[in-house]
């Protein structure tokens, strides 16, 4: 394994501590059935957030995240910091973690950030949604990341060995 992805090890390894003791193969073949599938699951997030951090494109499912998070802010003070703090790291040109988005769609956040409602990044993250089902998406079901944990699974399991290819 490259080194960039050693650090992952430390997620598949078997016994009581490691998180694929709290996944089930089935849930994991589910991932391969959609994007939405794999998103909507915790250990889906988690693994797939690891695999985005070894293609450094990880921002997208930061961001993504941070919006679902901010969509459930009701105070009025804390959404327009919270916003500030989105446009500073994902939105504005040159951010730290510039996300990928359309110049209409950052537009529009920029006229509606002073006071910006639960859905004001809607359309930003639809967009980093897209991104991550079209492009990162089809790379993390090839990959070593998502083929070493089916792997793990069906090992555990006492069942052959089960790869992306052979379920579709």
């Amino acid at each position: 394994m490259s080194p960039s992805i050693c650090w992952l090890c430390n997620l598949f390894r078997d016994g009581t501590n490691g998180i694929t003791s709290r996944m089930c193969l089935e849930e994991v073949l589910q991932w391969s059935q959609s994007f939405e599938k794999l998103m909507a699951t915790k250990y889906g997030r988690i693994i797939y957030r690891s695999y985005l951090k070894t293609e450094y494109s990880d921002e997208n499912i930061e961001f993504w995240l941070a919006c679902e998070s901010f969509k459930k802010i009701a105070s009025q003070k804390k959404r327009i910091s919270v916003a500030q703090k989105l446009f500073q790291d994902y939105i504005q040109p040159q951010a730290p973690r510039e996300i990928n988005i359309d110049s209409p769609t950052r537009e529009a956040i920029i006229m509606n950030i002073q006071k910006p409602t639960p859905s004001c990044f809607d359309e930003a993250q639809r967009i980093v949604y897209l991104h991550m089902e079209r492009d990162s998406y089809p790379r993390f079901l090839g990959s070593v990341v998502y083929q070493n944990l089916l792997q793990s699974l069906s090992a555990r399991r006492k069942e052959p060995s089960v790869s992306i290819k052979e379920t579709e």
